[in-house]
């Protein structure tokens, strides 16, 4: 987390040097209401929050929200962050907090903010991005434009999520429809096809991706693609 007082904002990045600043995340910043932690008797900083505010209507600071900030920052809050185990020793149960620990968002105009900064707040200007993550893998998955490719380690990026969830791609890949949603675009995290997608290959080719024979990174034999060449990576995707 970047420790200042004033914050650089990027549009389609985040804080400037935060490690969370990434063009497909949705958690860019983490927004935390003053007056939910001062209930919990948590000091700001505490919850690893980026950004704490004051003066907002509990119904209004909500997922969906616009901040705009008197710089000209603008700040789409996208679903609530997750209690983790990371913050249990703030409070009696995790449970208590669901839902106060903070709201993550995507910097959608850049500037900078310092303490004592006036925003406006719109509620409802965008829509929220879901609380539930395998609807969040299948809201990213589906914007993969033809002739492009995402790895595991991408989607996990664009979901939200932190690595843990690698775990649960898999398992996702295997309920998800390959006629609704573009699997054949997504890749493990080296480049290699996967084994959840049939004629993966085939369709791959047909939308002008070229597969080589030999991954010189891993020295094996079987097909994959040069990521660098046709990875997807669009930072305007949460602009509307």
């Amino acid at each position: 987390m970047v420790e200042l007082k004033t914050l650089n904002l990027k549009v389609g990045s985040g804080i400037q040097g935060d490690i969370n600043a990434d063009p497909i995340s949705p958690r860019q910043v983490l927004i935390v209401r003053y007056e939910d932690i001062l209930n919990f008797s948590i000091k700001p900083g505490e919850l690893r929050e980026n950004i704490v505010v004051t003066g907002i209507e509990f119904n209004n600071f909500i997922p969906g929200s616009l901040l705009t900030f008197e710089s000209g920052v603008a700040i789409r809050l996208t679903f609530h962050c997750e209690p983790c185990k990371r913050i249990a020793h703030l409070v009696e149960s995790l449970k208590s907090i669901q839902g106060k620990r903070g709201i993550l968002g995507v910097v959608i105009k850049s500037g900078k903010i310092q303490v004592g900064s006036t925003f406006q707040v719109q509620a409802n200007k965008f829509p929220a991005l879901s609380e539930n993550p395998y609807q969040r893998f299948l809201n990213f998955i589906i914007k993969i434009p033809s002739g492009k490719v995402v790895t595991y380690k991408q989607i996990i990026k664009g979901m939200g999520v932190d690595n843990s969830y690698l775990r649960a791609i898999p398992i996702y890949l295997k309920k998800t429809s390959v006629v609704d949603y573009p699997l054949h675009r997504i890749l493990d995290s080296k480049g290699h096809l996967i084994n959840y997608v049939t004629q993966q290959k085939n369709k791959l080719i047909k939308e002008g991706v070229i597969l080589s024979e030999t991954n010189l990174l891993t020295n094996s034999n079987t097909n994959f693609v040069n990521i660098k060449d046709y990875l997807w990576e669009d930072d305007t995707i949460y602009l509307e």
